[in-house]
C-alpha cells in the first residue's frame, strides 16, 4: 500500500530525526508530502515563576520549538509540506488534522520516556478514532 500524506508527530529530541527519516522513506517513491507536528512546551509544567516572566519563557520555548522543527525540514531532504505546533491534547490535534488535511498515515516514535509516552498514548486514541493508519517505529 502507498501512502500520500503522512503526519509525523515529533518532539525535540534526537530520535525525531529518525522519524522523519522513515517518512521521507516512504513519501519519495510515490511523491507523497510530509507534514510534522508537535507540541509546544508550557512552562508551567517546568516552574511556578511570576505572571510576566512565564509569558517571557512561554515565548522562547515557542521560538526554540519552531527552531527544532525548521531543523528538521532543513536535514529531511524532502520538501516538508508544513509544521504545525500544537498545544493541549496531542491527539485531538492528530485526528483533527488527519481529517482536514486528507492524511492517510500518522508515523509516531515509540519508547518509554516521558514526553514519547505522551506521543505513544496519543497514538492508541487516533488508531481507536480513525480510519487513518498509525506506524509506531521504534526508537531503541
Amino acid at each position: 500500500m502507498s501512502y500520500s500524506h503522512l503526519l509525523v508527530a515529533v518532539a525535540p529530541t534526537p530520535e525525531s530525526h529518525h522519524l522523519v527519516e522513515r517518512a521521507v522513506s516512504i513519501a519519495r517513491p510515490v511523491n507523497g508530502t510530509v507534514t510534522l507536528i508537535t507540541l509546544a512546551s508550557d512552562p508551567e509544567m517546568y516552574n511556578q515563576l511570576a505572571g510576566p516572566m512565564m509569558e517571557n519563557l512561554r515565548e522562547l520555548m515557542l521560538e526554540e520549538t519552531h527552531l527544532f522543527l525548521h531543523a528538521l525540514k532543513d536535514q529531511a531532504n524532502y520538501p516538508i509540506e508544513e509544521t504545525i505546533v500544537a498545544t493541549g491534547e496531542l491527539s485531538e490535534h492528530i485526528l483533527d488534522v488527519c481529517v482536514r488535511k486528507k492524511i492517510d498515515l500518522v508515523i509516531c516514535g515509540n519508547h518509554n520516556q516521558s514526553f514519547f509516552s505522551k506521543i505513544t498514548c496519543s497514538a492508541k486514541r487516533v488508531v481507536q478514532s480513525c480510519a487513518v493508519d498509525v506506524l509506531l517505529v521504534s526508537l531503541k
